[in-house]
């Protein structure tokens, strides 16, 4: 089974799907290995660690679409990529969708905000007119070439237009050839019903810690309420910083990196993470 087909297929299943996202191989093959079954691409996060930038349409469609690729190259499970508003109009989203689903992708979240757009839990965001917006979601359909590749339609409306705008919008873009709606910036228990209860289809959400999410809710509790799908765009980027910031404080302060192997993934096991042990098995094989 392709990825595509894969990861429709647990969209679409009773279970819901809970996707970390990640930002460079090393986050993708942690995930894998502790058993998630999909991951997304954090576009946030890919901004931040990559070019240093904030998430607000200041990297390319080429940028990510490398991150992307890199990110696939590395795991055998399902990778959603981060289309942002499609780098453009609906021409160009018409072709993101193609680079992206040609990198390996199994599939891509799109959203109606206009440019430069912003982290969905930050203040001040600006929505497209639903007909532009739908449009947008048909040229994304029409351009995959795999039916199974999954468009995941991002609405910002909760902010613009309340719950009865996330309802309308979801409809139409699932109507436009969305596989799933994306539902950004959730605030409670009750957005989550009604989106879920009222949406003809797929409903995903997002927990951001810090952010706007109710993320004291449970994977369970979600499943509950009638989430598809439940990404996690900053917990491991949020980690990693938290824990090398812990580390250098440590280390200003001890004088030394002795007594850090409590931080610290084992040397082997880092080298391992990234495939050293491949390398060792070619070199026997053709340097011996």
């Amino acid at each position: 089974m392709g990825s595509t087909t894969a990861l429709n297929e647990m969209i679409h299943a009773p279970e819901i799907v809970v996707m970390p996202g990640v930002f460079d191989p090393f986050s993708a093959k942690l995930a894998e290995r502790a058993g998630f079954a999909a991951v997304q691409c954090s576009g946030a996060a890919i901004s931040g660690v990559h070019f240093g930038r904030p998430d607000y349409s200041l990297i390319s469609l080429d940028d990510m679409l490398a991150c992307t690729a890199r990110i696939v190259r590395a795991v055998r499970i399902p990778v959603m990529a981060d289309g942002d508003n499609g780098f453009g109009n609906a021409v160009n989203t018409h072709y993101a969708v193609q680079a992206f689903e040609e990198a390996g992708a199994a599939g891509v979240n799109l959203e109606d905000q206009i440019t430069p757009k912003r982290c969905g839990h930050l203040d001040g965001k600006h929505i497209l007119d639903l007909h532009e917006a739908t449009i947008k979601i048909r040229a994304a359909a029409e351009a995959r070439r795999d039916p199974d590749f999954v468009i995941n339609a991002r609405t910002d409306a909760l902010a613009v237009e309340g719950i009865e705008g996330v309802i309308q919008r979801g409809n139409a873009y699932l109507d436009a050839g969305a596989t799933m709606i994306f539902v950004e910036g959730v605030t409670s228990r009750e957005e989550i019903r009604q989106a879920a209860a009222n949406i003809d289809g797929p409903v995903a959400v997002n927990v951001i810690e810090g952010g706007k999410s109710p993320h004291h809710l449970t994977f369970r509790e979600l499943q509950d309420l009638g989430v598809a799908r439940v990404s996690l765009p900053g917990a491991l980027l949020m980690a990693a910083l938290g824990g090398m910031r812990h580390a250098l404080e440590r280390i200003q302060a001890e004088d030394s990196t002795a007594n850090l192997d409590d931080l610290f993934v084992p040397f082997r096991e880092a080298h391992d993470l990234i495939g050293m042990r491949d390398i060792e098995e070619l070199e026997k094989r053709y340097l011996a």
